[in-house]
């Protein structure tokens, strides 16, 4: 009996932080392991492979995700942001630099992860009430205890 081969890769196109990209690749591949490891865009964290620590999140297409969660070919044609693409340069968001201002990051593994998630939420709501604020982050876990510093990062962001 014959079977039709089936493709491991296929092609995508991906922009991502304003730059499109066209890559192969295999149809398996998590977004998170396509922007590290083929983009070499390192600032997203992997960390449960599983969707619950929120290391991995990014925006895509305007919608806040887990990119260990996501295959890179369902990315194809999609709008991808990266904790790379906060800054303007070297100029710090102001997001970024509230961060820096209330200590928000202790290790700084959640940090990218935390700082994509109050970015979804500052630009669906740019002031939001200490429960939204609570809300958006709860997707994200800080082994280091930081959590009060970066709900004040978040909430002076947004004044």
């Amino acid at each position: 009996m014959a079977t039709s081969a089936v493709p491991t890769e296929r092609a995508i196109s991906v922009t991502v932080n304003g730059t499109t990209y066209d890559r192969e690749v295999e149809a398996r591949k998590l977004l998170i392991h396509f922007l590290r490891d083929d983009l070499d865009l390192t600032g997203s964290h992997i960390g449960c492979d599983t969707g619950n620590c929120g290391a991995c999140s990014v925006i895509v297409d305007g919608t806040l995700v887990k990119s260990c969660m996501l295959l890179a070919v369902q990315a194809d044609g999609a709008r991808v942001e990266t904790v790379e693409g906060l800054a303007a340069g070297d100029e710090l968001s102001k997001l970024q630099q509230a961060f820096t201002a209330h200590h928000a990051l202790q290790c700084g593994y959640c940090t990218p992860g935390m700082l994509m998630s109050a970015t979804a939420l500052l630009r669906a709501n740019p002031s939001p009430s200490d429960d939204e604020i609570r809300k958006a982050l709860q997707g994200n876990i800080c082994r280091c205890t930081g959590y009060w510093n970066i709900f004040e990062a978040v909430k002076a962001a947004a004044e």
